[in-house]
């Protein structure tokens, strides 16, 4: 069964759900995630098993599952109709907030806090937030932001 994720179609190559293929619960952590499948893909690599077809098969399933689970997007875009999004914000008003490295964001790395309650979209919530030390309020998706380290 296919699965259309960004205008992009996925040909599942198993109709296991790919935190099961993964072997960790729907909200593990990106680093649960990584860790997960580096282990599983180790121990299952075709060529570290000489099984063939069905280690072929089995890495190609473990490999479907990470690209679609290590990608925020993509994540919560396979998540949502299977329930397993995320239903309230994980930010409220007057939160502290860091803008993640991992996104192309000339803020990257920055703390800010959220202006106002998040406004939701069909995939995501969205956030005004407050950067003091650029002098600015800039929008960012919730994937882009974390947890500040502090």
């Amino acid at each position: 069964m296919p699965v259309v994720i960004n205008n992009q179609t996925y040909y599942r190559t198993s109709e296991r759900d790919y935190y099961e293929v993964l072997g960790i619960e729907p909200i593990a952590s990106a680093e649960e995630i990584r860790v997960a499948y580096h282990k599983l893909a180790f121990q299952c690599h075709p060529d570290r098993n000489h099984k063939g077809k069905e280690a072929h098969n089995k890495m190609q399933e473990i490999n479907e599952a990470y690209a679609i689970l290590s990608d925020p997007i993509k994540r919560k875009e396979y998540d949502l109709p299977r329930g397993y999004g995320s239903i309230v914000p994980k930010f409220r008003k007057g939160s502290k907030v860091k803008i993640s490295v991992n996104y192309p964001s000339p803020y990257s790395g920055y703390t800010g806090v959220v202006d106002k309650e998040p406004d939701k979209d069909t995939f995501r919530f969205w956030y005004m937030v407050s950067i003091e030390s650029k002098g600015l309020t800039a929008r960012f998706a919730e994937e882009e932001l974390e947890e500040p380290d502090d």
